[in-house]
């Protein structure tokens, strides 16, 4: 049976991803039974931190799925899981602040976050074209074309790499948003930390994931000179 080893290099990272997944479940879970003593709802909030900041045009709609809420710069929509949405816990109260710090991103022009959108186009195709072209170049021993998936896998990478400062800003945002707005207090703020905390591991865990999957790459291209 053949073993490829260059999946060695993914392990560390993929042990990384499965915990950072845990944690930001398990921690969703503890805060999501912990409710505000505000009593505000995520959607209330985050309609609350919109129109503070002028976005009385965009708008809070519910979206399908467990922790699945964004911000769509594209359309300016802030689009919120159900249990965030009508949830008054520390946790919901936490992720709609945090929906919001990108929408204010957006609004003030957050460098990172202009990069990130500029190159979302050129990193989906290099997500899903590079390994079919450098499959290609492997199997009919052309070069050219394993350095081209090299190339657009590169911009994936970068891709996740400029998320990272995207989403710890946006949860420093909410943070300090929520306390200067009296909205959380005290513990419940330090709920909301945690709960900002735990996903942004998840971040930085598919940004790990995704150097060591480029780095393998280069191994196997490498490994068959």
């Amino acid at each position: 049976m053949y073993f490829d080893s260059s999946f060695i290099i993914l392990i560390p990272a993929l042990i990384i991803a499965a915990w950072a997944q845990f944690k930001v479940s398990s921690t969703f879970e503890k805060y999501s039974k912990v409710g505000s003593s505000g009593g505000y709802t995520g959607a209330q909030v985050a309609r609350i931190l919109l129109d503070s900041y002028g976005l009385y045009d965009i708008p809070v709609e519910l979206t399908p799925g467990r922790l699945s809420d964004h911000y769509d710069p594209t359309r300016r929509v802030m689009r919120l899981s159900e249990e965030v949405y009508y949830g008054n816990s520390v946790a919901s109260i936490g992720v709609a602040a945090h929906e919001t710090g990108h929408a204010i991103q957006h609004k003030e022009r957050y460098a990172p976050l202009v990069i990130r959108n500029s190159i979302v186009p050129v990193a989906n195709f290099g997500s899903n074209a590079s390994w079919i072209l450098f499959l290609l170049g492997m199997v009919f021993g052309l070069k050219g074309l394993v350095s081209i998936g090299i190339l657009l896998f590169t911009a994936a990478v970068v891709f996740q790499i400029i998320t990272l400062p995207v989403e710890f800003n946006a949860s420093n945002r909410a943070l300090k948003i929520l306390e200067s707005k009296g909205i959380l207090y005290g513990s419940e703020l330090g709920g909301a930390k945690s709960v900002l905390s735990a996903a942004a591991m998840t971040y930085v865990a598919a940004a790990l994931t995704a150097v060591a999957q480029l780095l393998r790459l280069i191994f196997i291209s490498r490994s068959d000179d």
